[in-house]
Order: C-alpha cells, then sequence, then structure tokens
C-alpha cells in the first residue's frame, strides 16, 4: 500500500495548489514542497528492503481479461528515478514558488507541476505495461500545459503544440509495441517479460516490437531526428525547463529503453540501432550548443547531447555501461537542473539571458554565481565533482566495448563541445567582461539561488563522498544489465587511465572550442541547418496538413444540409456495397407467400413514400414520412415485438417535432432537375442495397449462441423476462448511457440555436 499512497499523493494534492495560492502566495510553495519532500523521505525509507531481493510491491487487478492491472514495484532502478522526481520536484516547486510571484496562474502552474511530478512517479514504479502507458501519456499532456502556461505567446502555444504531436505520436508507437509485446510473451507485467526475451527477441514480429518501442523512447528522448521539439520548448517557464528536461520527462525513453534491455537488448538490431542514434545525438547536440547565445537554448541543445549518451551506452548492453548510465544520468540531473535554475535566476534579476548583453555578475549575484561555476564544472567532468566520475565511467565503458576506440573518439568529439558549452553558460556570464546588463543585476531572493545551490553542493558532495550512493546505484545497473560480479568503483582516481586521458584532452579541447566561440557560431549559423533539419520537415508537414484540412472542408463543410446528407448516404451505401459484392444474384430460400394485410400495410409505405418525395409542402412531407414511421411500427406489430413497435413510435413522435419544429426552418434552396435526378438515383441504389442485405440476412443459417446467452442470464444476472430490454438497460447499458447523452447534447444545442435569444438588459 506504500507505493500506492506515494503515487496517488501528487495527484490527490495537485487539484489543492490553485486553492493553496489564492489562500496565500508567498506561503504555497513552501506548504506544496513539503509534499515532495515527504514522498523523498518515504522512497528513501524503502531503499534498503528494494535491495535485499524483494522489492516493495503492490497489485490491484483492474481488468483481469485483459491482464490489466495496478500493478506497483520498486527495485533499484525505480527507486534511483523516483528519487530523483521528487527530489528535484521539492526544489522547484520551492523555486517556482519565487519565480512566478506575480504570475496571475501561479497556481495552475503548480498544480500541473505536481501532476507531472505524479505522472512520473506511475510511469517508474509500474510493473505493467499498460499501466506505465497511461502514466507515459500523462506526462506527455501535463507537460503541454507547463511548456505552453504563458499560453498568450505564440510562440509557447507553438511549442507546446510541437512538443504534444512529436511525443504523442510516439507514444502511440509505443502502445502498440507494448500490445504486441505482451502478445507474444503472454503476461504485460513488466518483471516477468525477461523470461519471454528469447521469443521476443527471436520471433516474427521481433522486429516490428523493437521499432515501435524505439520510436516511442526516441520521440520523448529527444534522439535525432526527433530532437527539435526539445530546444523549443524552451519557451517554457524556466522551473518547467528544469524538472521537464534536465531530471524528468526526457530521461523517460532513456528509462523505457532501460528497463526493457533485459527483454530486448542484445541482439544485432538493437545495439545497431541505440549506438549510432545515440553517437549522432551526442555529438550532433553538442556541436550546435555553440549556435545559440540564449542560456536555455544551449542547455537544451547540452541536454540533446547528454541524453545521446545514455542512449549509446545501452546500446553497448555491457554491465560496465550500464553502471556508467546510472551514474551520469544522475550527475547530469544535478548540474543540468542547477544550471537551468541559473539561468532563470539571471533572466529574472537583469531581464535577458542573451549572453552577449551578460558579463561580469559574479560580484552582484555571488550566490548565483556559486552556484553556476560549481555546476559548470560538474559539467565540464572537472574533479572532486559528481560529473568528473560519471564522464570516466562512459569512456571506460566505451573503450571496453567492441569497436571501443571510435566509440571514444566520437565521445571525446561529445564531451569537448559539452566542456566548451559549460564555460559559455556557467562561466561567462559571471567571470566574463561586463556586459550591457551587468550595472541592473541584482542578486535574487534565497529561494531562487538556494536551489541552484544545493544541487551545486550535492554534485561537489557526491564527488567527494560517493561511497553512499552506491549501494542504490549498483542495484540500478543490476536492473539493467542483470546480476554480475563487476563490482562499481567510484573513486576519483584510478590511476593514469586511457579514461583519465581522454578526459584530459576532452577537457583541453573544450577550452580551445570556448576560446573559438565566436568562430563556431557564425560557421554553424552560415550553414542555416534550420532550413535542412527536422524542425523544417516538421513545419512543412503541419503546413501541409492545415492545406489539406482547409481543402475537404471546403469540399465536405459547404454549408449545404442537402449536400451533408447526400454525402452521409453516399459513403454509407459504398461502405454496405463493399461485402455484398462477395454475395452477387438473388437468394434462394425466400418466403414468396404475401398476404393481404401485408400487402395492404406495402401499399400504404409505397404510397406515403411517394407523397413525401413528390409533394413540395413542407407540412405534407412531414406528416407522409410520421404515415411511413407508424406503417414500420405496425409491421413491428405483426412479426410480435411490440416493444420495438412501442420504440419505433417514440422515435418516429421526436423526429416528426423535430421536422416539424427544427428543420422546416432550413433555409430551402431550390434544386435543378440535375440534381433531383442524382437524389434519385442515390435513393434507390442506397434503398436497393439494404433490400438486398436484409434478404440475404434472412435466409443465412440462424446463428442463436449469443441469441440463446443472452435469454439464459436476462431473468438471473438482469431480473428481467424481456430479453431486449435487459440488453438495453443492463448488458449494453454504457452503449444505451452514450446513446442517451448523444441526444441530449443533440437536443441542448438544437435549442441553444433555435432557442429564444436572452438579451442582457443593461446595466
Amino acid at each position: 500500500m506504500a507505493l500506492l499512497a506515494i503515487l496517488l499523493t501528487g495527484f490527490v494534492t495537485a487539484p489543492l495548489a490553485p486553492l493553496l495560492v489564492r489562500v496565500s502566495r508567498r506561503g504555497a510553495s513552501v506548504s506544496l514542497g513539503f509534499v515532495p519532500l515527504g514522498l523523498t523521505v518515504w522512497l528513501a525509507s524503502l531503499v534498503p528492503q528494494a535491495l535485499s531481493g524483494t522489492p516493495p510491491s503492490f497489485h490491484l487487478p483492474w481488468v483481469p481479461a485483459l491482464e490489466v492491472a495496478l500493478t506497483l514495484r520498486a527495485d533499484g532502478l525505480s527507486l534511483l528515478m523516483a528519487l530523483l522526481i521528487t527530489g528535484m520536484g521539492t526544489l522547484i516547486v520551492l523555486y517556482a514558488g519565487a519565480y512566478l510571484q506575480e504570475n496571475p496562474r501561479l497556481g495552475s502552474f503548480l498544480g500541473w507541476l505536481l501532476c507531472f511530478m505524479a505522472s512520473m512517479l506511475g510511469l517508474v514504479l509500474a510493473d505493467n505495461a499498460l499501466l506505465l502507458f497511461i502514466c507515459w501519456e500523462l506526462t506527455t499532456v501535463s507537460s503541454f500545459f507547463l511548456i505552453g502556461h504563458d499560453s498568450q505567446k505564440e510562440e509557447a502555444r507553438q511549442a507546446a503544440l510541437r512538443a504534444l504531436m512529436v511525443t504523442a505520436l510516439g507514444g502511440q508507437a509505443l502502445l502498440l509495441g507494448l500490445l504486441l509485446m505482451g502478445w507474444v510473451a503472454g503476461t504485460l507485467t513488466l518483471s516477468e517479460l525477461p523470461t519471454a526475451g528469447p521469443a521476443l527477441r527471436e520471433g516474427p514480429l521481433a522486429l516490428a516490437i523493437l521499432l515501435l518501442v524505439l520510436a516511442g523512447a526516441f520521440t520523448k528522448s529527444a534522439q535525432v531526428p526527433f530532437h527539435f521539439w526539445l530546444p523549443s520548448a524552451m519557451a517554457a517557464p524556466t522551473p518547467a525547463s528544469a524538472y521537464l528536461h534536465a531530471a524528468t520527462m526526457v530521461k523517460a525513453g532513456v528509462y523505457l529503453l532501460a528497463r526493457l534491455s533485459p527483454v530486448l537488448g542484445g541482439t544485432p538490431v538493437w545495439q545497431g540501432a541505440l549506438v549510432s542514434v545515440g553517437l549522432v545525438t551526442m555529438v550532433g547536440g553538442a556541436l550546435l550548443t555553440f549556435a545559440h547565445t540564449d542560456l536555455k537554448q544551449i542547455l537544451a541543445y547540452a541536454t540533446v547531447s547528454v541524453l545521446g549518451t545514455l542512449v549509446l551506452l545501452l546500446g553497448l548492453g555491457t554491465p560496465g555501461a550500464a553502471q556508467a548510465l546510472v551514474v551520469f544520468l544522475t550527475a547530469h540531473a544535478l548540474y543540468k537542473g542547477a544550471l537551468f535554475l541559473v539561468a532563470g535566476a539571471v533572466d529574472h534579476a537583469v531581464g535577458t539571458r542573451e549572453l552577449p548583453l551578460l558579463g561580469g555578475l559574479r560580484k552582484a549575484m555571488p550566490f548565483t554565481a556559486a552556484a553556476a561555476g560549481l555546476a559548470a564544472l560538474s559539467m565540464a567532468g572537472l574533479p572532486p565533482l559528481w560529473g568528473f566520475i560519471g564522464k570516466e565511467l562512459v569512456y571506460g565503458a566505451a573503450g571496453l566495448a567492441p569497436g571501443g576506440w571510435g566509440l571514444a573518439l566520437g565521445a571525446t568529439a561529445g564531451f569537448t563541445f559539452l566542456v566548451g558549452s559549460a564555460l559559455r553558460v556557467g562561466l561567462l556570464p559571471f567571470f566574463g567582461p561586463p556586459g550591457e546588463r551587468g550595472p541592473k543585476a541584482h542578486e535574487s531572493s534565497p529561494a531562487l539561488w538556494g536551489p541552484p545551490l544545493v544541487l551545486a553542493l550535492c554534485a561537489v558532495g557526491l564527488g567527494l563522498v560517493p561511497g553512499w550512493l552506491q549501494p542504490l546505484l549498483e542495484g540500478a545497473a543490476r536492473a539493467i544489465a542483470g546480476p554480475g560480479d563487476t563490482p562499481l568503483d567510484l573513486a576519483l582516481w584510478h590511476g593514469l587511465t586511457p579514461a583519465l586521458g581522454l578526459s584530459a584532452v576532452s577537457l583541453v579541447l573544450g577550452i580551445t572550442a570556448y576560446t573559438q566561440r565566436e568562430r563556431l557560431r557564425r560557421a554553424l549559423v552560415a550553414l542555416r541547418l534550420e532550413r535542412w533539419g527536422p524542425s523544417r520537415l516538421y513545419t512543412l508537414g503541419v503546413a501541409g496538413l492545415r492545406r489539406c484540412a482547409d481543402f475537404l472542408t471546403d469540399q465536405f463543410q459547404s454549408g449545404s444540409l442537402h449536400r451533408y446528407t447526400f454525402l452521409t448516404v453516399a459513403v454509407t451505401a459504398g461502405l454496405l456495397a463493399l461485402p455484398l459484392l462477395f454475395r452477387m444474384g438473388i437468394p434462394s430460400g425466400l418466403k414468396r407467400d404475401l398476404h393481404l394485410h401485408e400487402a395492404a400495410v406495402l401499399a400504404i409505405l409505397v404510397l406515403a413514400t411517394a407523397l413525401a418525395v413528390k409533394t413540395r409542402s413542407v407540412l405534407t412531407a412531414i406528416m407522409a414520412l410520421s404515415v411511413v414511421g407508424l406503417t414500420e411500427s405496425f409491421v413491428y406489430v405483426l412479426l410480435g415485438a411490440p416493444d420495438l413497435a412501442l420504440t419505433q413510435v417514440v422515435v418516429q413522435t421526436l423526429t416528426v417535432i423535430l421536422f416539424a419544429l427544427v428543420f422546416s426552418r432550413f433555409p430551402v434552396k431550390p434544386t435543378g432537375g440535375r440534381s433531383r435526378l442524382q437524389d434519385a438515383a442515390l435513393s434507390l441504389a442506397a434503398g436497393g442495397l439494404i433490400s438486398w442485405a436484409l434478404l440475404h440476412a434472412s435466409v443465412l443459417p440462424p446463428q442463436t449462441r449469443l441469441a440463446d446467452a443472452y435469454t439464459s442470464r436476462s431473468e438471473p444476472e438482469a431480473h428481467g423476462r424481456n430479453a431486449v430490454n435487459t440488453i438495453i438497460v443492463d448488458f449494453r447499458a454504457l452503449d444505451t448511457l452514450g446513446e442517451t447523452t448523444v441526444l441530449a447534447t443533440a437536443s441542448l444545442g438544437v435549442y441553444l440555436l433555435f432557442g429564444p435569444s436572452r438579451r442582457r438588459k443593461p446595466a
């Protein structure tokens, strides 16, 4: 029950955030900050049990027939991610309260932030594939509202829509992949999937499952060519950028690949896809940081690069790579979260994030400068910070893999540009030459410089005393690579190793890149990559969809009720004709005798229909149609179905009322002879097809299995002897509720359109 309480806490608290802000704007964020703080302490208390070999779990059946259950499980990997989510969430909530203190939508922002936190917790704690997908999509929805918080800005709206479309399309691919995986494995429980690993890796659907899962993970974690949505999402307020794009949402795809690594990993396709895409993303993202001067844009592309590094490590698939992944993941969360918050503090104090306007801020903002400097040194991988240990482990894992020197050189290129970017965002604004906005600078409130300083000091503390986190990191690595005998060595000094040499090389080259930053920027800007990159393709695709929608709207939304009716009947008749093409000819075995009363009813139907078609009086046509409907109800009486006859009478009465009171008010445009011939041809075709289908249905062998099931269950289960009534009211109650809701909504719409207008009286 502990895991369920942890999961539900955020969802329960989120709706209360706007109310707390109304009561006290200054105290709301502090009060709400105790929620993730308490969850952090609670999750930390579960670590010993999780590492003992019996992880905490919770199981509640939901739809047993479909193997859908609320199943939660907290092993080492889940707990590591959950602690990052809640720990970072505590600082972000406190920071957001000060950063958006004057924003009128602070309550809404904090509510969506807590909803996002709860969704991420559900994602990493889920042990059921469908529950994981539900939380996956909840993170997409909540991040949409966080990115588009400043909804009055076009940039924010477009960024939110771009992130939603890319990640939602990937989510649909992931859903199909998870369903296929569950079908092949015979279970949707994630902890049970490794036992079906051989069938999933070698079966006929293996490639399809892998590609679908990779599509979901790559879109969520901004891998090339889906990376373009992440930099544009920097239109979000800084607290959202720090939380979503440094520690949580973008790591969801990495977590998914890590969780499924024991199931799908180890194949040439897995390794080739992850290593190649990860390496391109790592180097490309790091290089593109030099094309921008906005602090958050630089950090966004640096995040893309790190995500590529994590995917690359998963592709290597070795125990050392898994250990490097969990260490580097935590290091990135600490230094990147701190740098994002520093960028927000600078923007809040100075009014800009543009590097050419910043410089010399260390005296005016000493605490912010200290946080930025420590975080930047960790990002650059200097000892004794946690980022140095993570970078050395990455080099070691790449060097020991097949083709290791090539991968190590690629990693060196990526880290080179990351070192240069770290110096640009962490040192240049504070220790560089004074900028134009320097005289306006002032230190922000403690709520703005405190959280980034805490994160930066955590990077220092973990670097100096790495052992206290070692058991949890080892447990997380075992969840990815499986149990092994490779110990996790978190020392600052391993001797003169190749990893240390490559780290020093990347540091020297990074400083060189920093000194040549303007040349690199001009060269990248001259390439005009935005004209040919995936962002341009996305823009063209969206524009094409809009043109297609405009064309279809012009064709089908003409405002003519006659045309709407014609197209609806034509499409319905066409769909009905498709199966009938396989049943040509007149069916045999038809009943050919016709009684006198049946002939009379048929004659009334034909005459009333002819009158409705021929007359030019609206009232006469309505009366003729009512005769048709009432005659049909009489047919039901003759066939022994009085309940259906009563239903038909009610429906016919409502139809007559609608025609008399509503449809008769529609403007009637005179139609020419050609249009009337088309209507007649379509009417004859549709009527003939329906008659043909009914004739075939009447001579088919009776299929009574379903009818017998309903009849036998009606009285004992639904307490009704009329099977039709019990089907409508009990067995298909949701269908009936839906139909009733549709009718009620339509009636309300008709009333609002044609009802008496209510004019407000002047004040």
